[in-house]
């Protein structure tokens, strides 16, 4: 009896890591990049600084957002894990916004930016809060695929780096009689990759969400 349970536990193991290997997608992600177009995503004034190759979003141009106005959450998330595979190249500066929503010119003003960047001019680094909470420290390598993991959960910001938590920050609880701070804060709202001028050459993929609860 013991060696019969066994076996049936040691079959449904088998199906579910294999369900779970067919579709690529851990179970609770869902996938906002269907690897072949930009369906789903929307860019702002400099369109062509977006384009897609390989199962990758190729962000090289002008400065331009793109915004993800797909199904997921009807692209308006506010706790959540959202991550992504990045790779960047020497000396480009990009990043990743959260609760922010689609703006035709400009930085965008809504939400907050977590930075993308190992080498460029600008000090702040891979993983941080841009403006907020500042990472000096350099994680990962240009060249180099790394995993960039956003958590907002509340009032809480993490960003990690290949699983490493390199940033964490609470927003205030007073951020209301703060100036300059209603549209720079937390809420919700949809992402936005950056692109960040033309010198700059950044590549996303494998691009995904879990939402938590709220």
């Amino acid at each position: 009896m013991f060696k019969f349970l066994l076996l049936v536990m040691l079959v449904g193991t088998s199906c579910a890591s294999t369900k779970k290997s067919a579709s690529g997608i851990p179970e609770g992600w869902t996938s906002l990049f269907d690897g072949k177009t930009l369906n789903n995503w929307r860019p702002s004034e400099n369109p062509g600084t977006f384009s897609v190759d390989s199962g990758m979003i190729i962000v090289h141009g002008p400065r331009a957002h793109l915004f993800y106005e797909g199904p997921v959450m009807d692209h308006n998330f506010k706790n959540f894990e959202f991550k992504a595979l990045v790779k960047t190249t020497p000396g480009s500066n990009s990043g990743i916004f959260i609760h922010t929503a689609f703006q035709e010119n400009g930085w965008p003003s809504k939400g907050y930016e977590i930075q993308v960047n190992n080498s460029h001019t600008d000090w702040i680094r891979t993983g941080s809060l841009y403006g907020f909470q500042n990472v000096r420290e350099v994680f990962v390598k240009d060249n180099e695929w790394f995993t960039e993991k956003v958590i907002v959960n509340a009032h809480k910001v993490t960003a990690m780096i290949n699983d490493k938590i390199v940033m964490e920050y609470t927003e205030p609880t007073d951020i209301d009689q703060l100036p300059d701070r209603k549209e720079r804060r937390l809420g919700s709202g949809t992402f936005a990759l950056q692109g960040h001028d033309p010198n700059s050459k950044v590549y996303y993929k494998d691009i995904m969400v879990k939402p938590l609860k709220n």
